[in-house]
């Protein structure tokens, strides 16, 4: 079978070129391959060398020289290798006039052409010669030229507008070119000036900006043209375009000069005096008159007006209002604007309108708001100044004063303004509707396909009806002429059909979308050519017609007809025809010599198609005779060895010739020698298999494969289809009443090798891995001339092959994989008779790269015999999970690195322990996965093997610091970490004695001690210290436990008065609190009828109260329980006595008491604080006063009264006095001061306010920047 082609990849294109007419041009190629075909072809038609064309071959580098350029040599050209096609453009233009006289002003720049010199065409390049500069120009003008470096430009530009020099008064043009040969969409170009200033709005008397597109190179032009340039118009430019998700920028300058000074002006005129009393001899010389003008002229215009427009527009817009009317002292006009009161003009429909632009992804919905003054008020909603009407994907919805328009589902077509309309007034907005990538959900698959059949390169993006390119090799598809691509698209799928794959074909297909791309691979095999019928021997007489006849599978297959080696040329009576699949050769009034081998060779194919033409004489006389049989035989004689080798497969036949009279009996035998057949055919050995013929019949036959047959002078020996066991000695016996002859001819059946053993994946890589195999057992009875390897990923059909060309050895390097993709891989071996069967598929592997290097390393703790490392994870882990981190040292001055553990472990910290105290050691840490270690962590410098002195430091955790309150019954532990090396020594006390055992448990680690009781008691309660101590040096600290309890009941509960429907009670605290305090009490009541207690007061922290309410007629008794942080007292205090509430009869005179004096002079309990603010945000002054009656409250700014100020708004709630200063200025900054007053005195507190203004957001950038 052959081997398929390689494609040719270029590792050098051509590009496109420009040429003067008559010169010649020279492009230039360069393969992959020196072996490497190229085609050269102009306007898709293959060029011939000749006096026109030179085509030049030098290893793999191709030239075509094009001589004496002419206008109709300006076309499309391609350079073709293999699968690859690369297509390039000639383009000619005229030659260049003699150059003119040059200018008095220098040149400018090629992209910056003046009026006064003739404009170059936009697609000329720049000349190589320039005018020659005038007699007074500068030496610097000679080389004012710049070379076109258009080639090495990147981005979207293929041609930037350069800097220029410009004569007020004098036009000069800017060109930008972009290539959009790769671009889904027309790119959009944008002129700017200074930072921002956007010039497309200024389009007008002073300026132009142009487009054009030519459809033949797909280059959009686009001009920037100044006319009548002025002063202010010199400074820095900048050009942006952009196509979708690519964006590009270049920035260029703009030089305005002053016109010359006219001849016969009168230098003694610009001498003049600063005189002012008219006399010309006095004041001081002024030579202002001779100074250069500056480049920038403030506007002469009228101030009133531009003060108008920045007094009513936004901070933002200062600088290009500025830049339009002239204005240079930008500092003094914002100390201006500063000054001026701005009067903002309030809508009187709307409080709060549409946001100048809103933002929404394509799929989701947005709700526009506005809010309107009048709560009944209609509102119309526009897009585009068209009325909406409610849909299904508009929702109009009114809440209070609030208007909503919701768009559901927005879509491109959402992209517009939209208006809110109420009366005369309009709010205006505009939507932007953001388009999300479109991606690539499913790849494209690698393919091979057998030449002729159809192929279909299928992927699956993101969304529906969304736009992509198909690239082969780099080059765009199209649909040509030919109708050999065709693209299908079927909702998310695109299909690319190639109709009947060709060789051209092979290479590597893209598609691509604004969001991805996706790649695949297609080779294109030659098909295995069948035979449907094969030729047969045949046996004719004189004058008769001989047909040989074979039917092939491919209709498209020519032949060659070949007798004993010589082709057959046709002639009078010898015809060669070929009808669809057959192939015929016929021989008209056969002849003795026309007898012998005739064979069939398809072109193209490694195989052939034999048969014998016997010719039959017939004899009129017979004359019986007797001779001896004899075997002729060129090769060998009687006693000698031949070897004949047959593929396995093809048929073998053994064509001898034998003379002898009376015909002979032909006896053939495999397995022995001649000399070992009996006369009688009967074995005289071992095992062997024989065949005898007689008189032209076969009287034995031993297999059905073996056809054996004698004509006049031949005996023949046929074997179909060979296989490996037909191979050995086979003798041939004839024999006749004369006597007999004997031969023996050696058979060897050579085959494809047997397939090699599974592939074993030695390493893997980022992309690649090495695979390796053992020979195959057997070699087919030839060498072994390479082998052929293929792989697929794990979860795909299609096996891609790797080498075309024969690996010779056993480990191969299998490149150009996706890194965490699952593959199997599988060999064949080759030798001279063809190839193997596949092996076995490899075990699955997965390319992956090793980790990145672990991150921050550094040395945790070390002593005189160990050290603790710790580090973190790689940045980078890639598709394989990380196994592990191995640890290594090394002392200083050697190269021999230790592990420090067996194996791999999988934590980020590790102490080494066992290390000699003194040493100084190198440490690293590599983190493996399965494509091996990663680069090695180092510490920055040896670390010596000896502890460090640590002072004792006790870190008492935030919640020890205050009071620990713990219930009766409940479990403590606490855990206080410390610090000191060595191991510091941990000693606990409880007031002052050291802690028992028996009493508390303590637990000490080198890091922390831990104080854990299970069950307190009261008498846990008190002071813990902890002392930490090494040496003479040492820390202490300090734990208060509180161990509370439930409190004991009141006591001395008594009945204190008794009237009406009241009763007083009085009782004591209780004896025993529950160690902690008493946050109340609760009171109850209880009729003696039914005994049912009732709450009359919860939660009452005092030790008397009165029940009110109480039933008359009813006798009462009362219980009281106290309350802690535990909870209620188990018992109550209940009274000894009851108490009766006497029907009628009763009455209370309350006593009578002095009157008590409750006034109470101003006093500020919360005073003001001094604030610094942002100028333009609302803030507040505040502060607290009490005083009885209430004080009268009065606010002061620098000791001025501002009760009555619109700024200010004064607040008081529950003695809270709160000052609102409404979006304050710097003016606003000074000593606020808050005086109350009443009958008994007055206070006063005062602060200071310091208001900062605000920082523009242009100022913000710059300093970022």
């Amino acid at each position: 079978m052959p081997e398929p082609v390689k494609k040719a990849a270029f590792a050098k294109k051509p590009k496109t070129q420009e040429a003067e007419e008559g010169s010649n041009v020279v492009f230039e190629a360069e393969t992959e391959k020196a072996d490497a075909k190229v085609k050269w072809q102009c306007n898709s038609k293959d060029i011939a060398s000749g006096d026109k064309y030179v085509m030049t071959v030098d290893g793999n580098k191709h030239s075509l020289t094009v001589r004496a350029v002419t206008k109709e040599d300006a076309n499309v050209y391609a350079v073709i290798a293999g699968g690859s096609k690369v297509k390039f453009e000639l383009r000619v233009v005229s030659k260049p006039e003699a150059p003119a006289e040059a200018p008095a002003e220098g040149a400018g720049e090629p992209n910056a052409q003046t009026e006064q010199a003739p404009a170059a065409h936009p697609e000329a390049p720049p000349k190589e010669e320039t005018p020659a500069p005038a007699q007074d120009a500068p030496p610097a003008a000679e080389d004012a030229h710049q070379p076109d470096t258009r080639q090495d430009l990147t981005g979207l530009f293929t041609e930037r507008p350069q800097s220029g020099e410009v004569t007020v008064g004098e036009n000069i043009t800017f060109v930008a070119k972009v290539n959009a040969e790769s671009l889904l969409k027309k790119p959009t170009i944008k002129w700017f000036k200074g930072k921002w200033m956007d010039l497309a709005s200024k389009s007008g008397k002073h300026l132009q900006l142009k487009e054009t597109y030519d459809r033949n190179t797909k280059v959009y032009t686009f001009e920037m043209q100044i006319i009548a340039a002025k002063p202010n118009f010199a400074g820095a430019y900048r050009c942006e375009v952009s196509s979708r998700d690519k964006f590009d920028s270049c920035n260029f300058e703009l030089a305005v000069h002053e016109a010359r000074i006219q001849e016969g002006f009168d230098i003694r005129a610009a001498f003049r005096r600063t005189s002012t009393d008219g006399n010309e001899d006095s004041g001081e010389l002024d030579f202002s008159a001779l100074l250069k003008k500056r480049a920038v002229h403030v506007n002469t215009e009228p101030d009133l007006d531009v003060w108008d427009i920045l007094s009513h527009a936004p901070a933002t817009e200062y600088e290009k209002i500025a830049f339009q009317y002239g204005i240079t002292d930008l500092r003094g006009m914002l100390k201006r604007l500063k000054k001026m009161k701005k009067d903002e003009k309030k809508s009187e429909a709307f409080r709060k309108k549409l946001d100048p632009a809103y933002q929404v992804s394509k799929g989701h919905k947005i709700k526009l708001a506005v809010e309107v003054a009048n709560e009944d008020v209609e509102v119309k909603w526009l897009k585009n100044g068209q009325e909406i009407q409610k849909a299904g994907r508009y929702i109009f919805e009114s809440v209070g004063n609030m208007r909503y328009l919701t768009i559901n589902h927005c879509s491109l077509a959402d992209d517009a303004a939209y208006t809110c309309v109420i009366g005369e007034e309009k709010s205006t907005t505009e939507l932007f509707v953001k388009e999300p990538p479109v991606t690539v959900v499913k790849n494209l698959e690698d393919q091979m396909v057998m030449k002729g059949e159809r192929v279909e390169l299928e992927c699956e993006v993101s969304e529906e009806g969304a736009s992509v390119k198909w690239e082969k090799d780099g080059v765009e598809l199209t649909r040509d002429e030919s109708f050999k691509y065709r693209f299908k698209k079927d909702g998310c799928k695109h299909v690319l059909i190639i109709n009947e794959a060709t060789k051209e074909d092979c290479g590597h297909y893209k598609v691509k979308t604004n969001g991805g791309e996706s790649m695949a691979e297609l080779l294109v095999q030659e098909k295995d050519l069948e035979v449907y019928q094969s030729i047969a021997d045949l046996t004719v007489k004189a004058k008769d017609q001989a047909v040989f006849k074979c039917e092939v599978s491919d209709e498209n297959v020519r032949g060659t007809w070949y007798k004993n080696g010589v082709e057959v040329k046709p002639d009078a009576r010898v015809n060669i025809s070929h009808i669809g699949r057959i192939h015929k050769l016929t021989i008209d009034e056969v002849k003795p010599e026309d007898e012998g081998d005739y064979t069939f060779v398809p072109d193209g194919h490694a195989f052939n198609l034999s048969a014998k033409l016997n010719f039959l004489e017939v004899k009129i006389d017979y004359v019986p005779r007797q001779d001896p049989p004899k075997i002729h035989l060129d090769c060998m004689g009687r006693t000698s060895d031949s070897t004949i080798v047959v593929v396995a497969g093809n048929k073998l036949r053994l064509d001898v010739p034998i003379t002898g009279d009376p015909a002979p009996t032909v006896i053939w035998t495999k397995g022995e020698k001649a000399s070992s057949v009996s006369p009688d055919g009967e074995d005289k050995g071992g095992h062997a298999t024989s065949w005898t013929m007689k008189d032209g019949e076969v009287i034995t036959e031993g297999d059905g494969r073996v056809h054996v047959e004698t004509t006049k002078g031949h005996c023949i020996f046929t074997i179909e289809g060979a296989e490996r066991q037909d191979e050995g000695i086979y003798s041939v016996v004839v024999r006749n009443p004369a006597g007999e002859d004997t031969a023996d001819i050696n058979v060897k059946v050579v085959d494809v090798p047997d397939p090699p053993q599974a592939p074993k994946v030695l390493s893997v890589g980022e992309d690649s891995c090495i695979v390796q195999w053992e020979p195959p057992k057997f070699d087919g009875g030839q060498p072994i001339v390479g082998y052929v390897l293929e792989r697929k990923k794990l979860k795909s059909y299609r096996w891609m092959r790797l080498n075309f060309d024969p690996f010779t050895g056993t480990t191969y390097e299998a490149k150009r994989m996706i890194e965490g993709i699952p593959y199997e891989m599988r060999v064949y071996a080759v030798n001279g008779i063809g190839m193997s069967r596949h092996s076995p598929a490899s075990q699955p592997f997965v390319p992956v790269a090793p980790t990145s290097e672990p991150i921050g390393l550094c040395v945790d703790d070390i002593n005189d015999t160990s050290i603790t490392l710790k580090w973190r994870a790689p940045e980078r882990i890639g598709a394989a999970t990380l196994e592990g981190y191995g640890v290594e040292y090394c002392k200083e001055g050697t190269d021999e690195w230790i592990p420090a553990m067996e194996g791999l472990t999988d934590r980020t910290t590790m102490t080494i322990k066992d290390l000699t105290t003194g040493d100084r050691l190198q440490f690293r840490v590599r983190a493996y996965n399965t494509a091996g270690p990663s680069g090695p962590a180092t510490l920055a410098q040896p670390v010596t093997i000896r502890e460090i002195m640590q002072r004792p430091k006790i870190w008492l955790p935030r919640n020890l610091r205050q009071i620990l309150m713990k219930k009766v019954g409940d479990t403590v532990n606490i855990v206080i970490p410390f610090q000191g090396k060595p191991r510091p020594k941990v000693i606990w006390s409880k007031d002052g004695e050291p802690l028992s055992p028996t009493f508390a448990s303590v637990r000490n680690s080198e890091v922390d001690t831990i104080l854990f009781i299970r069950k307190t008691e009261r008498k846990h309660s008190g002071q813990y210290d902890l002392q930490v101590q090494i040496e003479n040096v040492e820390d202490t600290s300090k734990v208060i436990l509180q161990i509370v309890d439930l409190p004991g009941p009141p006591t001395a509960l008594k009945i204190v008065d008794t009237w009406g429907f009241n009763v007083a009670l009085e009782w004591k605290p209780p004896k025993d609190d529950g160690n902690c305090e008493i946050t109340g009490y609760t009171i109850q009541k209880a009729d003696k009828k039914t005994m049912e207690w009732y709450t009359v007061h919860d939660q009452y922290r005092r030790t008397h109260c009165v029940v009110s309410d109480l039933i008359m007629g009813n006798e009462y008794v009362f219980r009281v329980f106290s309350i802690n942080l535990v909870g209620l007292s188990q018992d109550p205090c209940t009274t000894k006595d009851s108490v009766y509430i006497q029907k009628t009869g009763i009455m209370y005179k309350s006593p009578t008491y002095k009157e008590h004096d409750f006034s109470e002079p101003p006093k500020f309990t919360h005073p003001l604080v001094s604030r610094s603010i942002i100028a333009g945000y609302s803030a507040t002054l505040s502060c607290a006063v009490r005083g009885i009656p209430k004080p009268k409250v009065t606010w002061y700014k620098n000791k001025m009264d501002i009760s009555n100020e619109a700024k200010y708004r004064m607040l008081s709630k529950q003695g809270v006095l709160t000052l609102e200063i409404r979006k304050p200025c710097p003016f606003d900054g000074g000593v606020y001061m808050c005086k109350a007053v009443n009958d008994s005195g007055e206070d006063v507190v005062e602060c200071k306010l310091e208001v900062r203004p605000q920082i523009p957001k242009e100022d913000k950038k710059d300093a970022k920047k």
